[in-house]
């Protein structure tokens, strides 16, 4: 069954050294379209875990997030802003000596000023980014599985909807015929009609020519023969899964391209209603394939 581009997908391996959560969202997208929030250690590895975020998704706007603590105080070295902090002391002694007040500045006081404070990762040796890639992989995993149980609810209802159609199709199919009877024999009676007004014979090749030509005006056989391929093309890529959501899409237009033209051809009430009922079902259709991978 074909997988559907929303979902989320979680994971957690914790270690005597580090705690590492990683959190995948998807949502639609025509392309992969990865958002990464990640630690400022791995800004430069993004590349390499976008290779690994590829290796199970090939559509979807992803937001990807990494949550990582450290359990060692080794992996982690703080940087001041001497500068900054610097200034403030200095205007500070200069206030205290302008108002002739003593000064003996508290440098504890820096500690929680967190804008003169940057943390930053000791750089990932090969072994740590491989437990990392693990924890990626784990989250597209279960991302993976909540997708793949979305997909199987949109191929279920799809599947339905298709049987919908095709019972349509075949009533279309079966009334054609009658609608393009009555509408030759109506032109028949027409075109006699104004002939005898005007105190002309009819000819059988006159007849026969307006009436050829109203019969092609009238014939969706050919519409009807595309579109029941299509239908059981869109049923079939159902079945098979994969990566199908742009071959839909395109089908889904096909159809909606040959049930038009038979609107426009078939002048009956009943083939119309039939039409109407049809393209509302395949837009309901369109929708769901949106969703999909």
């Amino acid at each position: 069954m074909p997988k559907s581009m929303t979902g989320y997908g979680k994971s957690l391996i914790e270690s005597d050294a580090y705690t590492q959560v990683w959190e995948v969202r998807g949502v639609n997208s025509r392309f992969l379209d990865l958002k990464w929030r990640l630690p400022l250690f791995l800004r430069p590895s993004e590349s390499a875990l976008e290779r690994v975020v590829r290796e199970q998704v090939a559509r979807g706007r992803l937001e990807v997030h990494l949550e990582f603590t450290p359990k060692r105080a080794d992996m982690w070295k703080a940087s001041l802003d001497a500068g900054l902090a610097g200034a403030m002391l200095d205007e500070l002694e200069a206030l205290a000596r302008a108002r002739a007040i003593p000064y003996v500045p508290d440098l504890n006081r820096l500690l929680p000023l967190s804008h003169l404070w940057r943390e930053e990762a000791v750089e990932p040796d090969p072994e740590l980014f491989a437990n990392l890639s693990r924890g990626l992989r784990l989250a597209l995993t279960d991302f993976n599985d909540a997708r793949a149980r979305e997909g199987r609810d949109l191929a279920a209802d799809m599947l339905a909807r298709l049987a919908t159609l095709k019972g349509w199709r075949e009533a279309i199919e079966a009334a054609a015929p009658a609608v393009k009877t009555e509408k030759m024999d109506q032109l028949v009676a027409r075109v006699t009609a104004v002939l005898e007004k005007v105190g002309l014979e009819p000819t059988q090749d006159r007849l026969l020519q307006e009436t050829a030509i109203l019969a092609d005006k009238l014939d969706v056989s050919e519409e009807l023969t595309r579109l029941a391929g299509h239908l059981e093309r869109l049923e079939g890529l159902l079945r098979q899964g994969g990566e199908i959501g742009k071959k839909l899409d395109f089908l889904v237009q096909e159809a909606f391209r040959e049930i038009n033209t038979c609107g426009n051809k078939a002048q009956n009430l009943e083939i119309s209603r039939l039409v109407v009922d049809f393209k509302a079902e395949l837009e309901k259709c369109r929708e769901q394939v949106q969703n999909l991978e």
